[in-house]
């Protein structure tokens, strides 16, 4: 399998873990869709991130990434990996990130740091009132190397 198909396979996996695991999500005042990954690379360190209505994942991944779903809250997870010959590799770094809305309004995210088997993850969350768009600005450090910056919108739309 080429790199392209195993991330397209792992997003898809990523995906349906997070939408499928748990009890049914309650009604969202966002739109379900499926994660729109925004990602930076500066040489061999890639920094991706994914911003879900926190409604449309599982109990268990909610509970695993101390996330509580709320109509008005959406996760943003980062991860900053290594993509060396053989795959990727989780890096420790600092992550720090921000949202801002269409009328200006900032937030600072509190992000945290979440571990599963070789895997690390840095998880937050934004309130947002749809529809609205949310601008995150995403700064990433990993563990001895430069700040990468990742700036993205996205947009969340009533249910």
């Amino acid at each position: 399998m080429t790199d392209g198909l195993a991330r397209a396979a792992s997003a898809l996996v990523l995906v349906a873990a997070l939408a499928g695991c748990g009890a049914s999500p309650p009604p969202s005042a966002h739109q379900a869709q499926a994660p729109e990954e925004a990602m930076t690379r500066v040489g061999d360190v890639l920094v991706r991130a994914n911003v879900l209505p926190t409604t449309i994942i599982g109990e268990a991944v909610a509970t695993q990434y101390g996330v509580e779903r709320d109509p008005g809250t959406v996760m943003l997870l980062v991860g900053v990996r290594r993509d060396a010959d053989g795959g990727e590799t989780a890096l420790p770094a600092r992550v720090t990130a921000t949202a801002a809305d269409l009328l200006g309004k900032r937030q600072q995210l509190q992000m945290r740091e979440v571990r599963s088997g070789e895997f690390i993850d840095y998880v937050g969350t934004a309130r947002v009132i749809a529809p609205d768009t949310l601008r995150f600005v995403v700064t990433a450090t990993p563990e001895g190397g430069s700040p990468m910056e990742l700036r993205f919108n996205r947009d969340f739309f009533p249910r």
